[in-house]
């Protein structure tokens, strides 16, 4: 709901969206998207929402071409992202990885998840705003194999694009006329799953790092 709202704000006026999507059309989501999927926080998921909202109401690009785009876009980010992560994410982790938090336990965590979880991580993370800027760069300091990367990160791309772009097409003068109240229920309930999410994954961390370090000794 956030997104859709700022998406609203930059678009209204003279949004700053709105000029790019006026000026740069397709081009500009796809840089956008890819930016973000290549690892660096941007909004991309907001550009998208913002383009089919803005296809919906002046009818200037066709939505089928928003969405694939935004797949090719994510796609094309994702991969070099991997490809980052690949030949330089575990040195870079290594060597600044605890001015973030991140230790040797936690790699070693991150490498069990992507051996036996990698294709849901990568394919789910598409949807999740902070998976969707790292998921690809991890997956690929993870050594997760690209031939399994690719699929997953594909219909991720594609599924997403295609979610986000017709849903804002179809539903954007609606989305206009939410009331408050919505709003506000809308955006406990994101909240409480997020907390709920962030009780979870902080009382099972240690425990899957035991069971990492049991299974991955090496």
């Amino acid at each position: 709901m956030k997104r859709i709202l700022r998406a609203f704000a930059l678009l209204s006026g003279h949004g700053t969206l709105a000029h790019l999507l006026a000026g740069y059309g397709y081009a500009a989501v796809l840089v956008f998207v890819a930016i973000e999927s290549l690892g660096v926080p941007f909004p991309g998921e907001t550009m998208v929402i913002a383009a089919g909202i803005y296809a919906g109401a002046t009818h200037h690009l066709q939505i089928g071409l928003v969405a694939a785009v935004a797949a090719a876009g994510a796609i094309l980010g994702d991969n070099v992202g991997y490809g980052l992560g690949y030949w330089g994410g575990h040195r870079l982790l290594e060597r600044y990885g605890k001015y973030v938090r991140i230790n040797q336990r936690r790699i070693k965590l991150g490498e069990y998840v992507f051996q036996r979880h990698g294709g849901k991580v990568v394919f789910f993370g598409r949807f999740i705003s902070i998976l969707r800027t790292y998921a690809a760069f991890l997956a690929g300091t993870n050594r997760m194999p690209w031939v399994r990367f690719l699929p997953f990160n594909a219909a991720g791309g594609i599924i997403w694009s295609c979610l986000y772009a017709f849903a804002a097409f179809f539903l954007g003068s609606a989305i206009k006329r939410l009331s408050t109240p919505v709003d506000i229920a809308l955006g406990a309930v994101a909240a409480a799953v997020a907390i709920g999410s962030a009780v979870y994954l902080r009382r099972n961390e240690r425990r899957l790092e035991d069971k990492a370090q049991r299974e991955m000794p090496g």
